[in-house]
């Protein structure tokens, strides 16, 4: 039997670090929305008690290093499972990015899974599942457009934003999340205002969501990688109504309403970054 399920990239509208937590991890506020860029993972359920990987990506673990692996070894341990799985990744968003690939592929495991072995895992269920894998999961389960707290396990949906255009480039760095927030100085950034984005949201106001963006950790990676400040500098400069770094980065994007315009800001990209991207914002739940 076989599966396929669609697991679309993310970016941060808003990211606000609150303080460390006393079980080493942050408290965040995190507005996030989906983007019409995805994997694709086809599951095949196997008679041998295995789980294997194969993508069409490089730079993908093919082990326990994987996320959609770590989600698929959690199923078969907390439902002792026998059987296995083959797990096929389309891969299309870029690795290491900031846009919660690996997570978007464990939250479609977990949903895929559930439907393949006949669970019955509600989606609040897989979600706690999923906070077991990592930070992003939880909201990648659900999909759409929410608040995240907490270490960014606790979700609030929340309506869509206006539909737009997002342009995102990809510098060729990597970007080490644990030392941005090593690096970052809660007490010495401007922080964004998550609530003037939540109501920018609320009323479709598209300008003022593009007012509101905002990342606390642009604050550190901009400073440690100055490709990534160049990238931002240009997509302001050639025109992006609104421009934000995504995650701990190195991806930035741009937002622009109009599609001549997103066209333009691909193009001068593409001239210096090889991995640019234009697509539609989709916010709703998929």
């Amino acid at each position: 039997m076989k599966i396929s399920v669609k697991a679309p990239a993310k970016i941060n509208l808003s990211l606000d670090v609150l303080h460390k937590r006393k079980d080493g991890y942050h408290e965040v506020e995190m507005v996030m929305t989906t983007i019409d860029l995805a994997d694709r993972i086809e599951l095949t359920s196997v008679d041998q008690n295995e789980i294997t990987i194969d993508s069409s990506g490089g730079y993908v673990p093919f082990d326990e290093r994987n996320l959609a692996y770590q989600a698929a070894d959690l199923i078969k341990k907390k439902f002792n499972r026998r059987e296995g799985v083959r797990i096929s990744i389309d891969k299309q968003i870029p690795v290491s990015a900031g846009l919660a690939g690996g997570s978007s592929d464990a939250a479609a495991t977990l949903k895929g899974l559930n439907q393949l072995w006949d669970l019955g895992l509600s989606p609040e269920e897989l979600a706690t599942l999923g906070a077991e894998i990592g930070s992003d999961v939880s909201f990648c389960v659900y999909g759409g457009t929410a608040l995240a707290s907490g270490r960014g396990e606790i979700i609030r949906q929340i309506p869509s934003p206006p539909p737009c255009w997002v342009v995102l480039a990809k510098p060729s760095i990597g970007v080490s999340t644990a030392d941005v927030y090593r690096m970052l100085n809660i007490d010495d950034v401007e922080h964004p205002d998550t609530q003037a984005m939540l109501k920018a949201i609320e009323e479709k106001d598209y300008d003022k969501i593009c007012a509101s963006l905002g990342n606390v950790l642009e604050s550190v990676t901009l400073e440690q990688h100055q490709e990534v400040r160049h990238i931002k500098e240009q997509m302001q400069r050639l025109g992006a109504e609104g421009v934000l770094m995504s995650g701990s980065g190195p991806t930035v994007f741009g937002l622009t309403i109009y599609e001549s315009r997103a066209q333009r800001i691909y193009n001068g990209l593409r001239g210096f970054c090889n991995e640019v991207y234009m697509v539609r914002m989709l916010g709703d739940t998929e």
